[in-house]
Parts: C-alpha cells; structure tokens; sequence
C-alpha cells in the first residue's frame, strides 16, 4: 500500500492545472485498487460558467476525477517497462450514475478498482463519495496508448 503527494501525481498523470482533478492518493494498491481525493473549492475555474448562481461541479467532471485516479492505478500496476512512453487514455463509460450534487467545500473520496485487464486494456470500476454518501459511480475502461512524439496529434 502506497500513498502518493501532488508531486508524485503530476509524475505519472500528463494532466496539469486547470485539468488535473486529484489533490492527492492515499492509497494504492497494485492490481487492486486507488482511493484519491480531490478537494473542491469556490475558486475552480469551471465554477465561473457553471451555474454560477448555484454552483455545482459537473457529472462529466466528477468521472474525470475517478478516471485519473484510475490511470494512476493503471501506471502503478503495470511494470515500467509497460508504461514507460505511454499514455493512459480514457476509452470509454458504462453504467454512469450521479447520485448527489457535489458543491465547493465537499471533498471527493474517489475509489477506484480494477476488474480485469487485457493486455494494454483496463476496466475498472470507480465510485466517488462526498463523505459517505455516493456522488456518482461508473465503469470506465482505459488504455496504454503509445505516447505521440513532440507536437503530434493522437489518431
């Protein structure tokens, strides 16, 4: 069991500021499962055009949030030779539900856990809480893509 600080994340995930939606892992556990957290405050960017009159962080968001803490778990289980000039990408959502609103203040628990992998393809299943109420879950599948060279376009 692993825990990984904000300087360990930016390490492994190629998402940054404004995009990179985990503060912080607290745990991971190779071919097991991530738990990370992300600490949502009245100053995220998305809160200017989203509803600025009810602030509400958006759904699309929130799974975005469960899928990065899942290419953490995807890097950490696989070897480095696996990963080393890969990126891991966010191929697709099944059985996507919100079930609570998450407002700024909350703070999102985001478990994440593999249910199988093929090859360089992963599916997991991911769970967000706001305290110990369920935010949103979905099945999220993922893949170790090759890394494009400097200033290519992925396909």
């Amino acid at each position: 069991m692993t825990a990984l600080g904000p300087e360990a994340i930016v390490a492994l995930l190629p998402h940054r500021y404004p995009f990179l939606l985990v503060d912080r892992i607290l745990e991971v556990v190779r071919h097991k499962y991530a738990i990370g957290l992300k600490n949502v405050t009245l100053n995220e960017p998305f809160f200017q055009g989203h509803f600025p009159a009810y602030r509400v962080m958006p759904g699309v968001l929130v799974i975005e949030a469960m899928a990065q803490v899942g290419g953490i778990l995807v890097y950490y289980s696989a070897n480095e030779d696996t990963t080393r000039g890969k990126l891991p990408l966010f191929t697709g959502i099944d059985r996507c539900k919100f079930r609570r609103q998450v407002v700024p203040g909350d703070q999102l628990r985001l478990h994440v856990e593999v249910q199988r992998r093929r090859g360089a393809l992963w599916r997991l299943r991911g769970r967000a809480f706001v305290e110990d109420a369920l935010a949103a879950e979905a099945e999220l599948q993922a893949f170790l893509a090759d890394m494009p060279g400097e200033g290519a376009l992925l396909p």
